[in-house]
C-alpha cells in the first residue's frame, strides 16, 4: 500500500498535482467560466445563482471586463488559475482566451488547470497546449466509471500527456471509485477523489439516493471518507480532499492573500482571513470628524467615507465613551464588523457598541 501523508482536516494524498499544491496555498484564483453544462450530475453542488447561466466569475468577483478578472488576480496575488464550470469546454474560444491573457499578464509560471466533464478530442486539446494549459482533470460521470478503458477518456487522457498538460481524473469519492483508481493507475495519470457534500442545491437529490449527512456539524455525506480510502490503495498518485479542508484551509488561505493585499493600516487581519474594524456612522458625520481631530486620532487610523467613518476597532473600542457622548445626540451609531476581505465583502459579525 502507497505511504499517505494525512492532516487534520482529514486529507491525506500520496501525490498532488501542482494545482493542488497551489490551492493548499490559497494562491490559486478560481475562474468559473460559465454556469452552462450538458451534464445533470446529482451530486452538483452549483447555486441557482449560477447554474444554467452564461456567467462569469474570478472567485466571488463578477467578471464584466479583462479588468475585473486581472484585478482579482492581483488582488489575492495569485500564483495560478483554476478554470471550472458549468462546463468550461462548452465555451471554448472563452477559454482559450482567459488562458492566454492570463499567461500574457502573469508570464508563463502562472499555472493553469481546466476541469472538463468532457472527454474532448486531439484537436481541442492542442488548442488548449497551445494557449498554455498546463494541467487538466477530466470528471467521468459516473456511468462511465466501470469501464473507463474503453472510453473516450482513455484517449483524452493519453492525447493530453502527449501534448505536455499534466493530466488525471477529479471525481467525488462515491462507491466505484476504486475502479476509477485502478484504471488511473493503468493509465498514468493522477487521481484527486473529493469527499461528497451536501448543498443547498444537491442536498434533496443526494437524500434520494441514499446519502446522508456523516454529522449534525458537518455538510460531509456519511460514507464519502470510506470510499476514498478504499480507492486509494488502488492508485500511487492519488489525493482525498476533505470538505473541511476546502473551507477550513483552502478558502481561509486565499481570504489571507487577499487580506494582506488589501488592508488598510487600521484594518486587523484575522486568523481566517477577514478583516475587522470599527464604524461611525448615521448622525452628523462634520461633527464626528471634528470629534476624531479633537480627540487626536492620527488620520492613518480612520477613512472618512460618503455616510460613514471606517476607524480602527480598538481605538473605538478605547474612546467609546468620549465618542458616544459627543456623537449619540445627534444620532451616531458605533460598531465593530467583521468582513470578507473584498469590496463589499459579506459580512461575517457586526458588534454595537
Amino acid at each position: 500500500m502507497e505511504k499517505f501523508t494525512e492532516d487534520e482536516t482529514g486529507s491525506f494524498y500520496s501525490y498532488l498535482s501542482e494545482g493542488c499544491r497551489l490551492c493548499q496555498k490559497g494562491a490559486k484564483m478560481v475562474l468559473f467560466v460559465t454556469g452552462l453544462c450538458t451534464r445533470s450530475c446529482f451530486y452538483c453542488p452549483l447555486s441557482d445563482e449560477r447554474r444554467g447561466k452564461d456567467l462569469v466569475f474570478a472567485n466571488e468577483r463578477p467578471v464584466n471586463s479583462d479588468e475585473d478578472l486581472l484585478k482579482e488576480a492581483e488582488l489575492m496575488n495569485a500564483l495560478g488559475t483554476g478554470i471550472t464550470g458549468g462546463e468550461p469546454l462548452l465555451k471554448l474560444e472563452r477559454v482559450l482566451y482567459y488562458i492566454r491573457m492570463l499567461k500574457t499578464s502573469f508570464g508563463k509560471r502562472h499555472h493553469i488547470h481546466l476541469y472538463t466533464s468532457l472527454a474532448p478530442g486531439r484537436q481541442i486539446l492542442e488548442k488548449l497546449a497551445d494557449a498554455g494549459l498546463d494541467e487538466i482533470r477530466f470528471h467521468p460521470p459516473q456511468e462511465y466509471w466501470n469501464d473507463l478503458k474503453n472510453s473516450q477518456y482513455a484517449d483524452a487522457l493519453q492525447n493530453a500527456k502527449e501534448l505536455g498538460i499534466e493530466a488525471g481524473i477529479e471525481i467525488p469519492a462515491l462507491e466505484g471509485a476504486e475502479k476509477v483508481a485502478a484504471f488511473a493507475e493503468e493509465t498514468g495519470v493522477f487521481l484527486n477523489l473529493n469527499e461528497l457534500e451536501f448543498s443547498d442545491n444537491n442536498s434533496e437529490a443526494l437524500l434520494k439516493n441514499g446519502f446522508c449527512l456523516e454529522s449534525d456539524t458537518s455538510s460531509a455525506a456519511a460514507g464519502s471518507c470510506k470510499f476514498a480510502r478504499t480507492a486509494l490503495t488502488k492508485c500511487k498518485k492519488a489525493h482525498f480532499c476533505s470538505s473541511v479542508y476546502k473551507d477550513a484551509v483552502q478558502l481561509r488561505k486565499r481570504f489571507q492573500r487577499i487580506a494582506k493585499n488589501t488592508a488598510r493600516e487600521f484594518d486587523e487581519i484575522t486568523d481566517d482571513g477577514t478583516l475587522v474594524y470599527g464604524v461611525i456612522e448615521g448622525g452628523d458625520q462634520e461633527l464626528a470628524e471634528k470629534t476624531l481631530q479633537n480627540l487626536e486620532i492620527p488620520s492613518e487610523l480612520f477613512e472618512i467615507k460618503n455616510g460613514k467613518i471606517e476607524i480602527a476597532w480598538w481605538v473605538l473600542e478605547e474612546l467609546k465613551e468620549s465618542i458616544k457622548e459627543e456623537l449619540e445626540p445627534s444620532g451616531s451609531r458605533l460598531t465593530i464588523i467583521e468582513r470578507y476581505p473584498f469590496e463589499d465583502g459579506m459580512l461575517v459579525e457586526l458588534i454595537p457598541l
